[in-house]
């Protein structure tokens, strides 16, 4: 959930993300004004709960209480001859009619294991193993992107109370987050980036970025009562911190880059993909792509948003009605960018002898992959780039072609 913390406290957080950035450049810009929101799914997403393959022979006996119906009330909403989409996401399936949304089945990052933390820090480091540095593969990738002339902010954007490892490090990132505290007047922050600037120079150069962020989503809209509706694993929570996010990026000198991280998709008990908790959490997730999408307004059609996890569920049904930690999941991608109307695939199949040490979705897909496929052609990225600084030691995965419009 989202918890709300005083100004200094939000500021001495954030304030070793505003130092220079060190990592090289590449000499061509792109040719468009790209933007990408990476939305984390933090509690490993049931996949098969998501987009579920009900044209697998072996998908009923597998899932039992967990399958997805295809007709009756709150039937799954066909999208191809394999896949039905869970009927909590009527907004994703919209854009996918519309060749705006894709899925990506049966993908998974280098890890192997089932622990949430050591899983999350894989995802967002893009690193191969757990454990091996404190900054994530997004910042190092914005650290790299070239420059857009004079600019007040960073490119990065965070939204939440803290920086998720994704986009900590070298380069500049903004965070935002609703707070229950009143914004401070004019005088009180002058006074206290005259008092800073005397004693404490660091943490003036946040407090600044902070104020600017402030400026930046009142004049985009975001003035009045904006407290926090719920916690980010709530259907109200999730749709806030996608407006926000959505008004902040649609700025004349907006970031192009933006984070959130949703929570509570752990569904060891009760599990529901129709009317229980994994529903409330694709109700949620599919707001924010509905906030998204009339939020960005004319930079929908260069925004790609890539929703992922750190990893998947058990495929069999556990004894308290929902699914154990897996290793294959999904990732999905929305945006008037992507190139979609399509599920990107290679399909193992659920039968016994085609699980992952006989109880996951077997993965055939490497998420690095997806990631690199939308960096390498969103932004033209160098794919040396992507090998060594953004995604160390991956020079074997291959950008995913064809992901972009």
């Amino acid at each position: 959930m989202t918890h709300s913390v005083n100004r200094r406290q939000a500021l001495i957080g954030s304030a070793s993300l505003f130092v220079a950035a060190t990592l090289p450049n590449w000499a061509s810009a792109a040719t468009r004004d790209p933007r990408l929101i990476v939305i984390i799914l933090r509690g490993a997403v049931d996949g098969l709960g998501a987009v579920a393959p009900v044209g697998d022979p072996d998908y009923l006996r597998q899932r039992g209480g967990l399958a997805l119906q295809t007709s009756g009330d709150k039937a799954a909403l066909p999208l191809d001859a394999l896949f039905a989409l869970n009927p909590a996401l009527p907004t994703f399936k919209k854009l996918y009619d519309a060749r705006q949304a894709l899925f990506v089945q049966a993908v998974a990052t280098p890890y192997r294991e089932r622990s949430h933390f050591d899983g999350q820090d894989v995802l967002e480091s893009g690193q191969p193993i757990p454990g091996l540095v404190r900054d994530g593969w997004l910042n190092r990738f914005i650290a790299a992107l070239p420059a857009r002339g004079v600019r007040a902010s960073g490119e990065g954007l965070g939204v939440g109370a803290t920086a998720p490892l994704i986009l900590r490090g070298a380069a500049p990132a903004l965070g935002w987050a609703p707070q229950n505290i009143a914004p401070a007047s004019d005088d009180l922050a002058s006074r206290l980036l005259d008092l800073y600037g005397q004693r404490d120079p660091v943490l003036q150069k946040a407090l600044a970025e902070g104020l600017h962020v402030e400026v930046l989503a009142r004049d985009s809209g975001m003035g009045g009562d904006q407290r926090p509706r719920g916690g980010l694993d709530s259907v109200a929570g999730m749709r806030q911190a996608a407006q926000g996010a959505a008004r902040l990026m649609r700025a004349p000198d907006g970031p192009r880059i933006a984070t959130l991280s949703f929570e509570g998709w752990d569904t060891h008990v009760n599990e529901g993909p129709v009317g229980g908790r994994l529903a409330q959490l694709l109700t949620g997730l599919d707001g924010a792509f509905d906030e998204l999408q009339g939020g960005l307004g004319d930079i929908w059609g260069a925004t790609i948003i890539v929703a992922v996890t750190e990893f998947g569920r058990t495929v069999r049904i556990n004894g308290t009605a929902g699914a154990d930690h897996g290793v294959g999941t999904l990732a999905l991608l929305a945006g008037g960018a992507v190139k979609g109307g399509r599920g990107v695939y290679d399909w193992p199949g659920l039968a016994d002898s085609k699980l992952y040490q006989t109880r996951d979705l077997t993965p055939t897909t490497d998420l690095r992959a997806v990631l690199k496929g939308v960096l390498a052609e969103h932004f033209e990225a160098p794919a040396g780039i992507l090998a060594t600084n953004v995604f160390p030691d991956s020079a074997a995965v291959k950008p995913l072609a064809g992901l972009v419009a």
